[in-house]
């Protein structure tokens, strides 16, 4: 192990793992409306879900190819920006993932009282 590097625990990266499922339905879901890399992490930091760039644009870049999201180059403000925006394949995907989520946090909520 490297001077300073932590170990990551089970714990850390069952986490982990529950996340990552996570935060592609949160970007689905935030991406029904068009938005930009950095408005897309402060939005979705504002609702109490905190993703890293290192995280978030791979994962764009990821969708995209997937062709669940699409997405364009434009200037405003002076600066080039990439939008992203949810295919219509990607809505239709975020609205299943949506129901299986839904489904899925109830039978967990009772199990875990």
């Amino acid at each position: 192990m490297v001077m300073g590097e932590t170990q990551q625990t089970p714990r850390d990266s069952l986490s982990l793992e529950l996340r990552r499922g996570a935060l592609v339905l949160a970007v689905l879901v935030e991406l029904r409306h068009e938005e930009y890399g950095y408005s897309l992490k402060k939005l979705l930091s504002d609702k109490g879900l905190e993703i890293d760039e290192g995280t978030l644009y791979p994962l764009l870049r990821r969708l995209e190819s997937q062709g669940l999201l699409k997405s364009a180059w434009r200037v405003e403000d002076g600066r080039p920006r990439r939008y992203y925006q949810a295919s219509v394949q990607g809505e239709k995907l975020a609205k299943e993932l949506a129901a299986e989520w839904r489904a899925l946090a109830a039978v967990i909520g009772k199990l875990v009282g």
